[in-house]
């Protein structure tokens, strides 16, 4: 993997990945196919929708099908038929949510399967080993997501944990894919600078930003940002997980982020929800029954070339998984969207003029 910094405008940076034998620019966003698929959505309409890389979950592929049956299919993009770039997470976050604090040891994680309810443990080389065989070509670290919020004492521990576990993992990565460190430390400004530098230290292909939409407030979160971005290289990838909402991603984008993921845009599909340049609408709304326009007048995705809002609301309101398709391939493009134009806007040394308009016409209809 190789990070090329094209240009900076303020803090915001315009960027290159080659990896593999895929290239595509950042800042980027990532729709997120847990189980090996985006939510009702086929690979090639997330190529429509001009997604260059995806994330899947080490957690529930490993439970389901197995990394094995992945690693005999001959790895997740043929297994998923998805042929550019896919991330895969650690699992951690998964894991945290199911774990008691008394089941995180020096070892790695105790905790019950939600699927059956079966004892299971993982390991930060175990992380590591699902993840080589599934065949992503971005792994992360296994690294503890602690709870929001957390006492100093118990960051701090944390932190020097996943620290631990990230020289772990490093030592039994295959090194076919590109490893990217993951930075903790809560809402702690010493213990965010900390768990940078020494994560650096370790000189990964890329670095994260963890811990963040576990809770805290907007202000908390930024301020994590704030507190871990001047300590991270210039050369690498700056990915801030689990991050999607559109402001959100101007802020982090402002600060110096470079790759987003979230399960936003499909997730608030499934109910109903579009994101537009005015904020996000509810399809369910009886002012759409006889709306005849598009999601988007100047949207080029499929669903907005083809259907109009009342028919997208008959849908959801019949019931008809149709709705919730057409709602996740206009989220996911206008968010493909987005990330193309704070690209141009960053090239034209525009971008805080752009973030300016752009949260100007935000409003919720």
């Amino acid at each position: 993997m190789r990070y090329e910094l094209i240009k900076k405008d303020g803090n915001a940076r315009l960027g290159r990945i080659s990896i593999n034998d895929s290239v595509f620019e950042t800042p980027i966003f990532m729709p997120v196919g847990t189980q090996a698929t985006v939510k009702m959505l086929s690979p090639e309409e997330l190529i429509d929708a001009k997604s260059d890389i995806i994330l899947s979950n080490t957690y529930h592929l490993w439970l389901r099908p197995g990394e094995e049956i992945v690693y005999k299919a001959g790895g997740l993009h043929k297994f998923m038929n998805y042929n550019k770039p896919i991330l895969t997470d650690s699992g951690g976050y998964q894991v945290f949510s199911l774990a008691k604090p008394k089941d995180i040891s020096e070892e790695g994680v105790k905790f019950k399967s939600h699927i059956d309810g079966s004892e299971l443990f993982l390991s930060p080389e175990k992380s590591i080993e699902i993840q080589n065989k599934l065949g992503a070509d971005i792994i992360m670290s296994f690294d503890e997501c602690a709870p929001y919020p957390s006492t100093y004492e118990y960051m701090k521990e944390s932190v020097e944990r996943t620290l631990r576990w990230a020289e772990r993992g490093k030592k039994v990565h295959n090194n076919k894919q590109a490893l990217f460190g993951i930075v903790q430390g809560g809402e702690y400004e010493d213990l965010r600078k900390y768990s940078a530098i020494k994560t650096v230290e370790m000189d990964f292909d890329g670095y994260s930003i963890g811990g963040t939409s576990v809770g805290e407030s907007k202000e908390t979160m930024y301020k994590m940002i704030d507190y871990a971005i001047p300590y991270l290289p210039e050369d690498k990838t700056r990915y801030l997980m689990g991050v999607g909402d559109p402001i959100d991603i101007l802020e982090a984008v402002e600060r110096g982020i470079d790759i987003f993921d979230c399960v936003l845009p499909t997730r608030i599909a499934r109910h109903g929800n579009a994101l537009t340049r005015n904020g996000k609408i509810n399809l369910r709304n009886l002012k759409y029954k006889e709306d005849f326009s598009s999601i988007e007048e100047d949207c080029d995705c499929y669903a907005c070339k083809n259907y109009s809002k009342a028919y997208i609301r008959h849908l959801i309101m019949s019931k008809e998984t149709l709705g919730g398709r057409l709602i996740s391939i206009h989220n996911i493009r206008f968010l493909t969207r987005l990330m193309e134009d704070i690209r141009k806007s960053i090239k034209e040394d525009r971008f805080i003029e752009f973030k300016t308009e752009f949260l100007k016409n935000i409003n919720e209809v």
